[in-house]
């Protein structure tokens, strides 16, 4: 059977927070890497009113099967009350980084030093 992939993205106003979400997963094998990437600016309606603040944004690399326990970590773990949590279908990659999205994402044997270089 064929694997989906999808690219999860959530954002945080702390790089801390944001390097907290990305090892909890990976650690947790809901994503095969996480990348921070920042700081961004972000402008949004909340609250009735237009904000503007400086964010970290992280990207989740995994499988779509794991979408849901993703989120669900995402949203325990996260400081905001309404996170972003946005999931993108990956329509085409390298198979060769695809196949190492699954061996990190699933049971089994596999190499568990994290930040090997392979994200």
């Amino acid at each position: 059977m064929a694997h989906s992939y999808v690219q999860v993205t959530t954002t945080t106003d702390a790089r801390s927070e944001a390097a907290e979400l990305a090892r909890s997963a990976v650690a947790e094998r809901l994503a095969a890497c996480a990348q921070l990437v920042g700081p961004i600016a972000s402008t949004y309606w909340w609250e009735g009113e237009i904000e503007s603040a400086e964010e970290w944004m992280v990207l989740f690399k995994t499988s779509a099967d794991k979408f849901e326990e993703l989120a669900t970590l995402i949203t325990e773990v996260h400081s905001y009350d309404t996170p972003e949590i946005i999931a993108t279908p990956v329509v085409a990659g390298s198979m060769d980084y695809l196949a190492w999205v699954t061996e990190q994402t699933e049971p089994g044997e596999r190499d568990d030093a994290i930040g090997d270089g392979s994200d």
